[in-house]
């Protein structure tokens, strides 16, 4: 056995290695296919060893040449095993050859699933990591099913390495087996706050890739994205959290109301140019979700232009170009925003950078306006003369017609000056884009029946001068403009002044040069016109003038029949058929002209583009059946129907191919080696192709000839658009003139009331009339036609099988698939109630000590399960309207008695102390050393028990008017008995003119400052304006005014109150202690404005800060609460109130709602609850109520706070 080992050694010394086959393939260029079939053999027989180094190594060359483009699927199975190497070198090496050729057609995929399983549990770390990195590149449905289970639990491993990865290739496995997304996502959803950053953004990227495509489903997570927001220094995550939220914005414009401040703040801020970015990209988003408005949003606006006028000034052309795609998305909101900027814009027009030139042509498309439209394309003609390659000449024509089109030409003045850009146009050589100057001369015409007979009188002239434009004849070239100029001619030939000489040039020899689509226009519209013309003979009694026509007609058509285009054949034969019957009429002097006419009598309307597609199904007819019997699969092929001319063609050719001669052979041979030289792809045998072909003559060696220029580039008796700018300007100024003489007249009659409105006025859109009106054709539809926006939907999207709602309890059918050994429990998701109800029901059965019927607790618990999951369906929503709910309302909405909402103005503080508490927990199991897994399973249900009392609180925090009744939640039954609406904003003070409403609102992450927030409603008829709120400071409390204001200044209101409507502004105030309440005076000065004039009006009140108003509402969980209570630091103090006759959980909800409480657990008619201040007190009450007395026993780090408070708290349940 020693000597097989030592053999074996020796013989992989002289086994070739990965270096040496590279060596090898460089030595080899002449002859490389052969060296590396030669390879393949050689490994193929090392796969055949016993030796897994030799096997392993045999795999190494093979993943090379498979990057190569060689074919390695012959060798799945010898990866297979290369992949369950005990060794971690040999192991990487299968995984990394797995990741490169094996797919979902791969046979043997399903072979590796009880490898990788088994890698998955391996305590080495690397084995599980590259089984996670290889599996990534490779899952496939059947193996995302049976790995879900196992990846998911790795999300929980001790290892961030491990975590990371597990969490990064769920969003695979998602894609794959999207039954995982429902039961995974908890899981997923604690990674946001894991104390690891890399799981974190990990987390984070896998999230916003599935909210990307399905937004919705994950718009519950806007707090803690929000959190990680304000809180994140990583600007990759960062990055992507702003992604999220331009995302989510459109979907809950409430939430743009929140981020408006971070993200502004963050503009200001940040020095990273792409976090900058995409910031700017989300302002964007949220203002346009803002469909009522915010009062400060032109300032967002202008400071995200600003920035990304920084950007397009940068040299970085990177930036400049990201600038110019953030500002074409602003323009579509704010585009005066952006029209100030307009000679950065044209500036760009000049950059080297073709795409740049692009993104600014795409900008000025929606920077022109009525005033400044024929500017901007006088540029952009002037661009187009000096532009360099036919690819960016083609986008400016695009371009020029698409800003002149735009809604319906809603900015075009006046159209003869569009039509002679059209013509100008003609001028192009070379252009792809012919067609679209054909369409919009075709549509301006019929649209704008002012205009038809100036078109037509540009049309005959390009007909006249055809032979300039004939000259490129290729499709969609230049030449497609006469195909509407041959259509205007005709269909509008009343207005031609010359219909002979137009006449005469359609039927020119060089017309038959023409693309067969354009001939047969020409041959269709000669009819017309010669209608026309037969009309105009016959009214003036011309006979021999209307025979010379026809004649003219019968001479010239025969060249069309002629034509090798079957469509200008046909309509030539039938018209020269119909104008010899007319010219045998009008030997015999039969009038003829008034049916001519009648064949073309009537206007033609355009067609909708879909009108084919929304022709309705009829009644009994079924697509999908078939018309015959299908043929049946007995049939031979020689029963098949065989084609007529496809297979004799075929059979011809073969017998038609010519022999090839040696000059023949040397010409392709010669031909194949030039393009093998030009290939810089070929890998060529000798350097001396190269050096004949650099031998031969250059592009440098091209005659350079001189084009006298001297004749102007232009179509002769066409008008320049120049001179109608200067026309439009002078028509704009005499129609300016008109409406200023008008304006006087107004002015005498009301002199007072207009003065200020025409001091600020300036020439407007509305205010330029156009020169002509444009009619709007409704294009055609098919009768009964049903509208639909399914028809550009992808039915193959892999995204749409993810759009899941996340936020319905998970029932058992949706569970992951385990295998038997493994216990079910540690499945379940965090969220799943299950556990909670159960434990719920087990402590009054303790206490208690009552046995009752095991049947009866079974349905019990089923009904309180019930209940608990129709309450889980609401509270998802309830709890983002809370958190949502804590932006100020609209100013036209706001009622103080209906704003209980606004009462906490934190949102990211339960988060922040749910981390606390398990920071605590992990130190208390440091401490106690390794727990059970029993022991566990049940903190994980007190856990979640904890979790959802937290999100009981919050509901009850969440009415939103009076009309609003909450059910509340005790002891996981619900009960029917009403919470009494509650407001938590108080009067300060009022008078006839104006009452005010105020609420104090604490901040954790502030602890010496609190937020006063005062609603003022306008009570009276008169307006109300310049308002100034003043408080006078005491030594503790001092008002956060502005810089460089004194004490004795106050603050303005920022809006004026018109007659019964309200709004709130907000007050910051800054503090030392908290310990006791406070009262500080304050006057509120305004002027109040009616018809009669003008008074100042002062209104004093008492503002008063009590103690409660400095606690925060914090969860906290009943183990870390007894934690508190033992820890010996706190005070303990208590009160009684006699004469409660309202229910405990009323009693409950008022101490929650009026002194920022927490029920942490709650018995019978006992319960314990916890509140912490901005400073850092922790606060715990025990609530006891009798039957008609409550008594209070608090705890506290500071007794004169904890003194206070009770009091407070006496003085609120004794009006009960």
């Amino acid at each position: 056995m020693a000597l097989k080992m030592v053999k074996g050694s020796i013989d992989r010394m002289f086994d070739k290695n990965l270096q040496d086959l590279v060596r090898g393939i460089r030595n080899h260029k002449e002859d490389e296919a052969k060296y590396i079939s030669q390879c393949i053999d050689e490994i193929k027989q090392e796969l055949k060893q016993d030796n897994i180094a030799v096997k392993a190594n045999a795999v190494c060359k093979l993943t090379y040449l498979q990057m190569l483009g060689y074919d390695i699927s012959w060798a799945a199975f010898n990866i297979i095993e290369v992949m369950s190497a005990s060794k971690f070198t040999f192991k990487r090496i299968g995984y990394l050859a797995a990741s490169q050729c094996f797919h979902e057609g791969t046979d043997v995929i399903m072979l590796t699933t009880n490898q990788i399983r088994k890698d998955l549990s391996s305590p080495n770390q690397y084995d599980t990591g590259v089984a996670l990195t290889g599996l990534s590149c490779f899952v496939t449905p059947d193996l995302a099913r049976d790995l879900a289970n196992d990846i998911m639990t790795l999300m929980s491993h001790t290892k961030p390495y491990i975590r990371k990865k597990a969490v990064l290739i769920m969003y695979k496995v998602f894609l794959k087996y999207p039954e995982s997304l429902r039961p995974a996502f908890p899981r997923l959803k604690e990674k946001l706050e894991d104390p690891d950053p890399g799981v974190q953004s990990a987390a984070v990227n896998v999230i916003c890739e599935l909210a990307r495509r399905n937004p919705k489903n994950y718009l519950s997570l806007a707090p803690l994205f929000f959190k990680l927001m304000t809180s994140s220094t990583n600007n990759w995550v960062l990055i992507k959290i702003i992604k999220l939220f331009g995302a989510l914005t459109p979907l809950e414009p409430r939430l743009g109301k929140k981020l408006i401040e971070p993200l502004t703040n963050l503009i200001h801020s940040t020095s990273a140019m792409s976090l900058l970015y995409e910031c700017v990209n989300t302002v964007i988003a949220v203002l346009i979700s803002l469909s009522s408005g915010m009062p400060n949003h032109s300032a967002s606006i202008q400071l995200c232009v600003q920035k990304l006028r920084i950007l397009i000034e940068d040299s970085d052309q990177n930036l400049k170009y990201l600038g110019l795609l953030a500002m074409s998305k602003i323009l579509k909101t704010h585009p005066k925003s952006v029209q100030s900027h307009k000679d950065l814009i044209l500036q760009c027009l000049d950059d080297k950078d073709e795409s740049i030139r692009l993104r600014a042509l795409d900008l000025l498309y929606g920077m022109v306006s009525k005033k400044n439209l024929m500017e901007i394309v006088k540029k952009l003609m002037i661009h187009v003369d000096k532009a360099e390659g036919t690819t960016y000449r083609d986008e400016l024509l695009t371009k020029i017609i698409d800003i002149c089109s735009q809604s319906n030409y809603q900015y075009i003045t006046n159209f003869e000056w569009y039509i002679s850009i059209l013509v100008e146009l003609t001028r192009l050589e070379g252009t792809r884009h012919g067609h679209l100057i054909a369409a919009q001369m075709l549509d301006v015409a019929i649209r704008v029946k002012a205009i038809r007979k100036f078109a037509v009188s540009q049309m005959a002239m390009l007909l006249d001068n055809a032979h300039l434009i004939a000259s490129n004849t290729q499709r969609n070239g230049i030449c497609e403009v006469l195909y509407a100029a041959a259509w205007i001619c005709g269909e509008f030939s009343e207005h031609l002044e010359e219909a002979n000489q137009t006449l005469e040039a359609m039927l020119r020899p060089k017309v038959t040069t023409l693309p067969g689509h354009i001939q047969a226009v020409y041959v269709q519209n000669m009819v017309k016109l010669y209608a026309s013309i037969l009309q105009q003979r016959e009214q003036a009694g011309e006979k021999e003038a209307a025979q010379e026509i026809t004649q003219l007609m019968i001479e010239r058509l025969p060249q069309f029949v002629q034509s090798a285009d079957l469509e200008v054949q046909e309509r030539a034969s039938c018209i020269l058929q119909l104008i010899k019957y007319i010219q045998k009429l009008q030997i015999k002097e039969v009038p003829v002209a008034e049916e001519v006419i009648a064949l073309f009598a009537g206007e033609l309307n355009p067609v909708a583009p879909k009108a084919q597609k929304k022709v309705p199904v009829p009644e009994g007819l079924d697509l999908d059946a078939w018309i015959n019997e299908p043929p049946s699969d007995s049939e031979s092929e020689d029963d098949k129907p065989k084609t007529i001319f496809h297979e004799e063609e075929q059979r011809h050719s073969r017998h038609r191919q010519p022999e090839i001669d040696e000059e023949e052979l040397a010409r392709r041979r010669e031909a194949r080696k030039q393009e093998q030289a030009n290939n810089p792809f070929y890998i060529k045998s000798s350097p001396s192709p190269q050096k004949r072909y650099q031998d031969t003559p250059g592009v440098e060696h091209i005659p350079v000839v001189q084009i006298d220029l001297s004749v102007p580039l232009k179509v002769p008796g066409m008008p320049m658009s120049d001179q109608y700018v200067k026309l439009e300007e002078e028509r704009r100024h005499k129609q300016k003139l008109e409406k200023d003489k008008k304006k006087k007249k107004q002015k005498k009659e009301k002199r007072g009331k207009h003065h200020r409105h025409n001091s600020l006025h300036t020439e407007s859109e509305e205010d330029i009339a156009p020169a002509h009106h444009v009619d709007i054709i409704t294009e055609e539809m098919p009768e009964n036609a049903l509208p639909s926006d399914e028809d550009d939907k992808d039915p193959n999207d892999p995204y749409k099988a993810l759009d899941i709602d996340l936020d319905k309890p998970l029932a058992d059918s949706e569970k992951l698939p385990v295998q038997r050994h493994r216990n079910v429990e540690t499945l379940k998701s965090p969220d799943s109630e299950a556990p909670l109800v159960e434990k719920k029901s087990k402590k009054p059965k303790k206490k208690e000590k009552k046995h009752k019927e095991k049947e009866r607790e079974k349905g019990k618990k089923k009904e309180k399960e019930k209940k608990v999951v129709e309450e889980e369906e609401e509270k998802k929503g309830e709890d983002l309207d809370f958190w949502l709910s804590t932006a100020p309302p609209p100013a036209s909405t706001t009622q103080p008695q209906s704003e209980p909402e606004v009462g906490a103005a934190v949102v990211a503080e339960p988060q922040e102390v749910k981390k606390e508490e398990r920071e605590d927990r992990g130190e208390e199991e440091d401490d106690e050393g390794k727990k059970s897994s029993k022991h566990k399973k049940k903190k994980h249900k007190k856990e979640k028990e904890e979790k959802s009392k937290d999100k009981k609180k919050s509901k009850k925090k969440s009415h939103h008017s009076e009309e609003e009744t909450t059910e509340s939640v005790q002891n996981g039954t619900l009960d029917d008995e009403p919470l009494p609406p509650m407001s938590s904003y108080r009067l300060l003070a009022e008078n006839p003119y104006i009452k005010m409403t105020y609420d104090i609102q604490g901040n954790l992450q502030n602890d010496s400052q609190v937020t006063v927030s005062v609603i003022f409603e306008n009570k009276s008829t008169s307006f109300l304006k310049s308002m100034e709120l003043n408080v006078l400071d005491s030594l503790n409390t001092k008002m956060l005014r502005p810089e460089g204001s004194s004490v004795h200044d106050g603050i303005p209101v920022p809006f004026q109150l018109p007659p019964g409507i309200s709004n709130e502004a907000q007050f910051v105030f800054t503090l030392q202690s908290i310990v006791m309440a406070q009262k500080l005076k304050g006057t509120l000065s305004f002027i109040v404005k009616n018809d009669e004039g003008s008074t100042h009006e002062k209104l004093d009140f008492k503002l008063h800060f009590s103690c409660a108003s400095y606690l925060i509402t914090t969860p906290c969980y009943s183990d870390a609460f007894a934690k508190l209570l033992e820890s010996g630091d706190l005070h303990m103090s208590s009160i009684k109130v006699d004469g409660i006759s309202i229910s405990f959980q009323h009693l409950l909800a008022k101490i929650c709602f009026h002194h920022h409480f927490s029920v942490v657990e709650r018995v019978d008619s006992c319960a314990s609850m916890y509140s912490r201040s901005i400073q850092g007190h922790h606060v715990c009450l025990l609530v006891k109520k009798g039957e008609n007395s409550v008594s209070i026993d608090g705890k506290c780090n500071d007794s004169t706070l904890l003194s206070n408070l009770l009091d407070e708290m006496k003085e609120t349940l004794s009006k009960c």
